[in-house]
């Protein structure tokens, strides 16, 4: 099992060499982007629910959605096109998807 692992961890090494990415911080920018992402997420749904204004936790969502890509797309070289596409994509779909639960979803009141 250990030699996979170090399999693993060779491959992401070589890749980030390849692309001029560092892996462990684009991780950390991955996962650190997470839960802020969830916690802008319902910082907006609290604003929506009491009527405030939602474009400061609409823009932290953006942001911290959006970091480890952006870390991706400005430091990395030789990315295929196809990540492009994808990460474009992806966010059009998020953007959709969030835009749809947030005006389909019935205000509760708390």
């Amino acid at each position: 099992m250990t030699d996979y692992l170090t399999l693993f961890k060779d491959y992401v090494i070589e890749l980030g060499e390849k692309h001029d990415v560092d892996p462990l911080l684009l991780g950390c920018l991955y996962f650190i982007s997470k839960p802020s992402f969830i916690t802008s997420l319902a910082w907006l749904l609290k604003n929506f629910r009491a009527k405030k204004s939602i474009l400061i936790p609409i823009l932290f969502a953006a942001v911290s959605f959006s970091l480890p890509y952006v870390y991706l797309i400005t430091a990395g070289r030789n990315i295929p096109v196809w990540v492009y596409v994808f990460i474009c994509l992806m966010f059009i779909y998020g953007g959709f998807t969030i835009w749809k639960k947030i005006t389909t979803k019935p205000i509760l009141a708390d």
